[in-house]
């Protein structure tokens, strides 16, 4: 299973950085084919994520897997090969059609990428959320231990298998970029594909699915839901057969999707699924907003790319930090204290937004000002592959342009320390939160509550983009970090009042008007931290 992820997280980790590099390649230079597939994958997440996990719970654990594994390294090969005859016949393809035959290659791989990433949604949910359960035979020791490893494997490769494709990519070309992830996926595929089989061979228990309509009839006793009588379902019935076939069909499918998400709202783990998705609305991560907002500060890319590789290790400590707290405190308490932690160190954040040389000023224009990352009119928005350091989620410069460093650098370090140290309790919050959905969600909706909670997710970080979109400027980045610790505040919020709902009743919270709502909240806050278990 370790050997399995880690190809698959690098092949995704490769695929994702380069993928958005050839767009911008491939589109002159210009960020709009990037941004339409940005939109073009969060979209398709967030509309389809119920139905890709209700396609995992209802179908065979293997079958799962290698559908997943085979669509997502295919549509990648493919993908791959579009690009590389673009790239070798860009000008020829131009002529063709009067252009239009360019855009069919645009809308190819877009939609290709696409597929792969609900390919690789699927295979993760499979693995990640069930498959790993099961193999650990519901333990939650050795549960949390997987959990943990995985996690430190995926922070690994998210920084060296972007560096790896990016040199490849810089050393050689495009062309030899595309040919390099074609050959990792056609090679991976078949690794994968015998590993993932040798363990569902080995472990018996994949092989055994309950029974849906029994385990059904046991998670909507849980749920308090109530069966339709003989004679509605009979008229309901009646009604479906009565359309078109496409209809039937498009009914079907919507009907699916919103018992996807009831049964996520219905799920006693609701509040800190929602809690977790909340966490994804937040410019205080290493992508390329806040590293780009690092370089108008008079940030090198050398130091930048340090500073990723310090919050790699932080990451890995938070995975660390986890296994520990959960040992010693139980897993519910490992959250509040993540939440605590976390909260804690992104105060650094906002201390920065008015600490000295902050370059905050809500009364700023873009008509006002000019900046590196804008570009102007005769200015190409990237320069010269050769002056140009390929990263995770950026484009970096070797130097600094003159006349962009801040009067005082204590902002910008105060900023980053904020986002290095919170690192810490981020990732051990998630792992908590990841394993109560594990433990808690019965196996026959274990797929399609896992679904919904990744279009949750995909909702909250298009939330950013658009806060991003909103405020585009260096002077109303501090509004963005305080949008995004109140974002954060919430979802921890979120959190706590799980956590006492698993003494109260939910039902009981959900009806609190708000200044009974922050009463309740300090008391749970102070009964959580005087417990022992």
């Amino acid at each position: 299973i370790y050997v399995s992820g880690a190809l698959s997280m690098w092949g995704d980790r490769m695929w994702h950085f380069a993928i958005s590099v050839f767009l911008i390649e491939l589109y002159g230079r210009n960020l709009l084919l990037t941004a339409v597939f940005g939109l073009v994958v969060a979209g398709s997440v967030l509309l389809v994520g119920a139905l890709i996990g209700d396609w995992v719970d209802r179908n065979p654990r293997n079958k799962v897997a290698h559908a997943s594994l085979f669509i997502q390294n295919v549509s990648v090969t493919v993908c791959s090969i579009v690009l590389m005859l673009v790239f070798s016949y860009k000008q020829w393809i131009e002529q063709i059609w009067d252009g239009w035959l360019t855009v069919v290659c645009y809308t190819v791989v877009i939609v290709l990428a696409d597929v792969a990433n609900l390919a690789s949604t699927a295979l993760t949910i499979a693995i990640q959320r069930d498959w790993i359960v099961v193999i650990t035979g519901y333990n939650r020791g050795h549960l949390a231990g997987m959990n943990a490893t995985m996690r430190r494997i995926d922070q690994v490769t998210n920084i060296l298998a972007p560096l790896a494709v990016g040199q490849v990519m810089t050393l050689a070309s495009n062309v030899v970029g595309c040919g390099f992830i074609l050959g990792w996926n056609v090679v991976s595929l078949i690794v994968e594909f015998f590993f993932l089989s040798r363990v569902y061979r080995i472990v018996p228990a994949l092989s055994v699915k309950p029974p849906g309509a029994d385990v059904e009839e046991a998670c909507l006793q849980g749920t308090q839901a109530l069966p339709l009588e003989p004679s509605e379902r009979s008229l309901s019935l009646k009604a479906v057969a009565g359309l078109p076939l496409c209809f039937q069909r498009l009914r079907q499918l919507l009907s699916t999707c919103r018992d996807g998400w009831t049964a996520y709202y219905q799920q006693d783990v609701f509040l800190a699924g929602m809690g977790l998705a909340f966490l994804y609305t937040t410019v205080l991560g290493f992508d390329c907003i806040t590293t780009g907002y690092a370089y108008t500060q008079g940030i090198s890319g050398s130091l930048l790319s340090l500073l990723m590789g310090v919050s790699a290790i932080t990451g890995l400590m938070g995975t660390v930090m986890f296994t520990k707290l959960r040992k010693a405190y139980g897993l519910v308490n490992t959250g509040v204290i993540s939440s605590c932690l976390h909260l804690g160190c992104l105060l650094l954040c906002v201390c920065s937004v008015f600490a000295p040389g902050s370059p905050m000023d809500l009364s700023a224009s873009s008509e006002k000002h000019s900046y590196p990352l804008g570009g102007g009119s005769n200015q190409p928005l990237l320069p010269d592959r050769s002056s140009i350091h390929w990263t995770n989620n950026t484009v970096l410069f070797d130097n600094v342009p003159s006349g962009t460093a801040p009067e005082s650098y204590v902002s910008i370090i105060l900023l980053f320390l904020g986002v290095i140290t919170a690192r810490v309790g981020l990732w051990s919050f998630d792992l908590t939160v990841t394993q109560l959905l594990q433990e808690s969600i019965c196996e026959s909706e274990r797929g399609v509550v896992n679904g919904v909670q990744s279009s949750m997710n995909y909702l909250m970080d298009l939330l950013h983009f658009i806060m991003v979109i909103a405020a585009p400027q260096p002077q109303h980045f501090g509004i963005l970090v305080i949008i995004s610790v109140l974002f954060i505040t919430a979802g921890h919020t979120m959190y706590f009042l799980y956590a006492q709902s698993l003494i109260s009743n939910k039902s009981f919270i959900l009806s609190l008007d708000a200044h009974q709502w922050w009463v309740y909240l300090l008391k749970t806050i102070v009964t959580i931290s005087t417990s022992h278990r």
